[in-house]
């Protein structure tokens, strides 16, 4: 026979409460660590470098393309960096400067005269890829 045990109760341990509480804490914090660097200009800086780099490896001689960057625009507009200046192409390398320091560069590989340049009319980087360079 089994005995009866009157007015049983579970008991929660404080330590699996304090475990809780601080996985749930940690959580959160990275969660809203996540979502300020999301939209970042470093992030913002280093997607458009590998992306303007790949579209030059990819283009023909003689091509124009339009670069609509308005996230980069507005970026750069808050630090207060020349839209001139904030994406510069030198020899082989990409480099995208949004907030103040060095940027974020990138190589490619084509042997082509790339230049870039901010259109304000357009409000959009215009990207000539010239002829090739040997």
């Amino acid at each position: 026979m089994k005995p009866i045990l009157k007015n049983k109760r579970g008991n929660i341990l404080t330590e699996n409460i304090i475990f809780i509480i601080l996985n749930l804490v940690f959580l959160s914090i990275l969660i809203l660590f996540i979502f300020s660097k999301t939209g970042s200009p470093a992030v913002l800086e280093e997607k458009y470098a590998k992306q303007i780099a790949l579209i030059i490896d990819s283009a023909e001689p003689v091509m124009a393309i339009s670069l609509g960057m308005n996230d980069a625009v507005s970026s750069a507009r808050g630090e207060g960096i020349n839209l001139d200046d904030a994406v510069s192409i030198d020899t082989n390398i990409v480099t995208v400067r949004l907030r103040d320091g060095v940027g974020y560069s990138y190589s490619f590989f084509n042997d082509v005269d790339a230049t870039i340049k901010f259109n304000p009319k357009t409000e959009a980087y215009e990207l000539f890829v010239g002829k090739i360079i040997k």
